[in-house]
């Protein structure tokens, strides 16, 4: 099963029920500066990148990194094309106790699912499929579907801990120690891995989603 690949734009927040306070900023370097200009508090950073044979070979080295247990919201990735709202659905699963929205009663209704059962009730879900496919018809490069190979993956402070989730995965990686000020930076760390990993790739970007902050650099 696949859907219309999306890009991420400040339309999906509130087509998937994600309005108010919540919105995106774009984040212009993992480095410096520009990454002092993300505004706090951040709620989670999401990174986009190009699948390649090294990232597969680093994810195949990385698989007893998954973190175990119910800490986190965790769903896997069952549908092609669908990584974008899944990221952000990682997002704000692991900031609930932020949001008020009608995509609460998704995150709700599955909470307590396995990472597999929440896979099938996404498939399933045609209000978030309709809503991903209307956004994904709006953006502004609409790729051939065979022709997409990037990703989206979130980074979330749970419980002072920094967790990346990645739907190909079967959970949630635990980082290590986090806190809402060195948050940012801390995910930042984590993302520069992936660009050095890929030499000489540049097509790289990330944002950052907030709670209380309407802005967008």
């Amino acid at each position: 099963m696949e859907w219309t690949p999306m890009e991420i734009n400040p339309e999906m927040m509130d087509k998937l029920g994600v309005g108010g306070n919540w919105s995106f900023v774009d984040v212009l370097g993992l480095e410096g500066d520009q990454l002092s200009a993300v505004p706090k508090p951040c709620c989670a950073l999401m990174l986009l990148f190009p699948l390649t044979q090294q990232h597969e070979s680093f994810r195949q080295k990385q698989a007893d990194k998954v973190a175990a247990g119910s800490e986190v919201y965790f769903l896997k990735q069952s549908v092609g094309n669908s990584c974008g709202t899944i990221a952000l659905l990682h997002s704000v699963g692991n900031n609930k106790d932020k949001m008020t929205s009608a995509l609460k009663k998704f995150l709700d209704d599955t909470a307590d699912m396995s990472a597999e059962d929440r896979a099938k009730q996404f498939e399933n879900n045609q209000a978030i499929k309709e809503a991903h496919n209307d956004i994904a018809a709006e953006g502004r490069c609409v790729p051939e579907a065979d022709k997409v190979n990037f990703h989206f993956i979130a980074f979330v402070n749970v419980n002072g801990q920094l967790y990346e989730f990645d739907g190909r995965m079967d959970g949630a990686v635990n980082h290590g120690d986090t806190t809402d000020d060195t948050f940012v930076m801390d995910a930042a760390k984590v993302c520069l891995g992936f660009m050095k990993r890929e030499k000489d790739e540049v097509r790289f970007s990330a944002v950052a989603l907030l709670d209380g902050w309407i802005c967008h650099t």
